[in-house]
């Protein structure tokens, strides 16, 4: 007994140490130590969580603690990541926003559903409900003014190029009608406070105007995501011609760089300081007096450094104004120098590395048409 499984565990780390299953198959984390018994992948702690909660589809196990035996240490040799994804995953759209560890818990959810429990990627040509090129529905929206959240009708429209609310099911006329290709969304369950919150950021008069919503179940807000990465790809597809499917890909929706809590001062550098919430959305940097304005009270662009753009770790010598933070950072930009201080030293590090990363890009013809946001109310 003893013999075999001595053997059993042999051959588990053996199909464990394969390249193939070095990262989690669902949200590319290295070192997965759980796989599933059912379907044969290797997973990490926190997606085989998700995978718990379909045990109708999926048995999990630990690699380290949990006995595997010869049956199923031969069923994961002859399945895997790789000979898995090519079943599950064969026919991915373009478009679809494929989750990785970092994302938040609804994505990464229903990205799993959406493979091994609703199969939706299995067959070519499957009709999805976020690839009709519309969708509508109720999503509750948070008031611009009172902050509360009210059932609201959104129209997403691939014939029109555009995305719509109403503020009531029967109006006739939308309170916006957003373009398609000015629109961002990115999840924000922490910010919003909902576990299924989405921010839907667009262009308006040249500033970012947002909208928070959500909806109680995950699959709708993430199938309303997915939609609206949908309709842009396909109105990008017509409006570059000969751009690259990739290339288009990569212009659908965006994460945030960075956000969090810094202090500012005014362009005289001898007001105090005050803290704000700053958000950097690639060459935008915006901020707020609260996490969820809909509008910014001002925004910077930051250009490359070739252009005369750098970030420096601490504050000019002879700073005047009061500040209660100590870690400051400086942005430097052809015109001006903007000044912020961070609370704690981790917080300086990591605002200072995403406006590195932004800084050594160089800008593209569309960026420089639009700096003249260059500080506008900063």
């Amino acid at each position: 007994m003893a013999g075999g499984t001595e053997r059993s565990m042999k051959a588990l780390k053996e199909v464990w140490r394969r390249a193939e299953n070095s990262l989690c198959a669902d949200c590319g984390k290295p070192d997965p130590d759980w796989a599933s018994s059912t379907l044969g992948v290797f997973i990490c702690l926190s997606c085989s969580g998700i995978h718990r909660n379909i045990p109708s589809i999926s048995k999990v196990k630990s690699l380290k603690m949990d006995h595997w035996d010869d049956a199923q240490v031969q069923f994961l040799a002859k399945h895997g990541n790789a000979v898995t994804k090519a079943t599950y995953e064969a026919h991915i759209p373009i478009y679809y926003y494929q989750p990785t560890y970092n994302d938040c818990q609804v994505l990464r959810e229903q990205w799993i559903r959406a493979k091994y429990e609703r199969k939706e990627f299995t067959e070519p040509g499957k009709q999805l409900p976020y690839s009709d090129g519309v969708k509508e529905g109720i999503l509750w929206k948070r008031g611009r003014d009172n902050g509360q959240f009210l059932p609201r009708k959104f129209l997403l429209s691939e014939r029109e190029g555009c995305l719509k609310y109403f503020t009531k099911q029967d109006a006739k006329e939308p309170k916006i009608n957003v373009k398609i290709d000015v629109i961002n969304a990115t999840f924000q369950p922490v910010k919003i406070g909902n576990p299924n919150g989405l921010q839907i950021t667009y262009l308006k008069d040249n500033k970012t105007r947002n909208i928070f919503v959500y909806h109680d179940s995950g699959k709708e807000v993430v199938d309303w995501f997915n939609a609206i990465r949908s309709v842009q790809f396909h109105y990008l597809k017509v409006a570059f011609p000969i751009a690259s499917d990739n290339e288009i890909k990569n212009r659908l929706t965006r994460n945030f760089l960075k956000e969090g809590y810094m202090e500012k001062t005014g362009p005289k550098q001898r007001e105090a300081f005050k803290k704000r919430w700053f958000t950097l959305d690639h060459r935008r940097l915006m901020y707020f007096k609260d996490p969820l304005d809909a509008f910014a009270k001002g925004e910077v662009f930051v250009g490359s450094r070739e252009n005369g753009y750098s970030v420096q770790k601490g504050l000019p010598s002879g700073t005047q104004g009061n500040f209660s933070w100590h870690y400051g950072l400086t942005i430097v930009t052809p015109d001006r120098e903007y000044l912020f201080t961070c609370e704690t030293e981790t917080d300086q590090l990591d605002w200072i590395a995403a406006f590195t990363s932004v800084i050594n890009q160089a800008m593209t013809p569309q960026e420089y048409a639009s700096k003249c946001l260059d500080a506008i109310s900063f």
